[in-house]
């Protein structure tokens, strides 16, 4: 049996060799949870930096070299949480804007254009607050329906501005080159767009139909080109003009985008005109332009009339000012809404639907104070203005009568019914832009020789017309 004496210095000695031999073999035992269910227990991992002050000192005992001191520890300590942590604030982009311009920024799709003439047009919108304010109250009625539609095709929102450069978007602008509407529309473009422009109405200024026209128009030189700022171009000049300058450029073996075509100076301005509309909305703040918010919700809503009504009545049952009323409805040329057998759709703000289907059920008059009138052999445009209460010149201008017309006997008029056979009775008369109008009957046989076809086509356009007018008297 062997014994050993141990003196205290020897026994200090081995008591610390042990403890050191134990830490290092915590330092490399694997990192196990107490229990199984550990890992599901709410932890918060925090990673010690080598060089925190705070680092917990059994990790890295005194004894260990210097060398050591930057390698990563092998364990994470971690911290145990009573509670879940605070959620993390998040902004959902699925709800809508309360403001229609801000849905407009967020819509923006066109690359910017960064030229002089930007500059030049954006000083010109600035020198001018209190027209930009004028255009922006006008524009109320009619942006959130075009956002709406532009939405619907994928279409960049830039567009809903360029119902201002065209028009200051006003629906009954008319310009020297016989483009009528918000959009601008000539009348060969407009047909090709099936906006009908006849005796009763001009579709041209119609808000839905103009606006379906211009935006299928839109994308349909945009898909010739591939470019916005060369449909845009397309727009105000024509697509085969542009598409000739392009072949021009090719030939020539300059580049084809919009900033280096050859275009008349109002082309080159029209682009330039958007884009600095754009730089001001998108940011107002930077340019102190101050923009009333446009509720992000419809402004208007059609109703069908089922039958022939005045404008007159029509406003006056919806309860709204005439000229309220014709800011929705600005297509027609004459005093009465015209109906075939399926009704007619009318426009309305969103609030005066039910107001103006009450008032209609139930007013007992008649819908329209007008009929019509051919004039008979002998009798002139004087007797029948006296014969029905208007003046000549009320008379010609409820009918589109020109300087150059010749009204002769067999001609349908629109006047007044007996039962409003007064001058009030043409109050409703809208102040349009009214189109020149042909006789009605068929023209006296000429003393030159004319083409059968052209003698048929005559007679039929003549009929048709005096059909559509005696219409109203039913």
């Amino acid at each position: 049996m062997l014994k050993f004496k141990f003196t205290l210095a020897e026994a200090l000695a081995c008591a610390a060799l042990y403890l050191f031999a134990a830490a290092a073999a915590g330092a490399d035992a694997p990192d196990t949870p107490d229990a199984p269910d550990a890992a599901l227990q709410p932890s918060l991992q925090l990673s010690w930096p080598d060089h925190a002050p705070d680092r917990a000192p059994d990790r890295v005992p005194d004894s260990v070299p210097d060398n050591t001191a930057n390698q990563a520890p092998d364990r994470v300590p971690t911290v145990e949480l009573e509670t879940d942590p605070p959620p993390v604030a998040t902004i959902d982009l699925t709800l809508p804007e309360d403001d229609l311009w801000a849905r407009i920024r967020n819509g923006f799709g066109m690359p910017d254009l960064d030229s002089p003439l930007v500059q030049q047009q954006q000083a010109w919108y600035l020198a001018r607050p209190a027209y930009l304010q004028r255009v922006v109250e006008r524009s109320r009625r009619y942006m959130h329906y075009i956002v709406e539609e532009l939405e619907k095709r994928g279409m960049p929102t830039e567009l809903a501005l360029l119902p201002i450069v065209e028009s200051a978007y006003n629906p009954m602008a008319y310009s020297r080159a016989h483009a009528s509407g918000m959009w601008q529309f000539i009348p060969a473009t407009g047909k090709t767009y099936r906006l009908d422009q006849n005796w009763w109405m001009d579709e041209r200024r119609d808000i839905i139909a103009s606006t379906g026209a211009a935006l299928e128009y839109l994308q349909s030189i945009y898909d010739m080109h591939g470019d916005w700022h060369l449909a845009l171009a397309s727009y105000n000049w024509g697509e085969h003009a542009v598409a000739r300058a392009i072949e021009k450029n090719k030939a020539k073996g300059l580049p084809t985008d919009y900033p280096s075509l050859s275009m008349p100076k109002e082309t080159q301005g029209y682009v330039p005109k958007l884009q600095a509309l754009k730089n001001i909305i998108a940011q107002p703040e930077l340019f102190n332009i101050r923009l009333d918010p446009i509720p992000n919700k419809p402004y208007f809503e059609t109703v069908e009339v089922p039958a022939h009504m005045d404008v007159a009545i029509a406003a006056r049952l919806a309860e709204m000012t005439m000229e309220e009323f014709l800011a929705l409805n600005p297509a027609f040329n004459r005093p009465v809404i015209p109906a075939d057998k399926h009704g007619v759709n009318i426009v309305l703000p969103a609030e005066k639907i039910d107001i103006f289907l009450a008032n209609l059920e139930a007013h007992d008059k008649p819908l329209t104070n007008w009929q019509a009138y051919t004039i008979k052999k002998g009798e002139t445009l004087e007797a029948v203005a006296k014969k029905h209460g208007l003046s000549v010149a009320r008379l010609k201008q409820v009918n589109g009568i020109n300087r150059k017309m010749r009204i002769r006997p067999g001609h349908t008029l629109l006047v007044p019914a007996k039962s409003g056979a007064t001058d009030t009775a043409a109050d409703n008369l809208l102040s349009v832009n009214l189109p020149v109008v042909t006789p009605t009957v068929k023209p006296a046989p000429s003393k030159k020789k004319s083409g059968r076809r052209g003698k048929k086509a005559s007679a039929k356009k003549g009929n048709a017309k005096t059909q559509k007018q005696s219409a109203v008297a039913k």
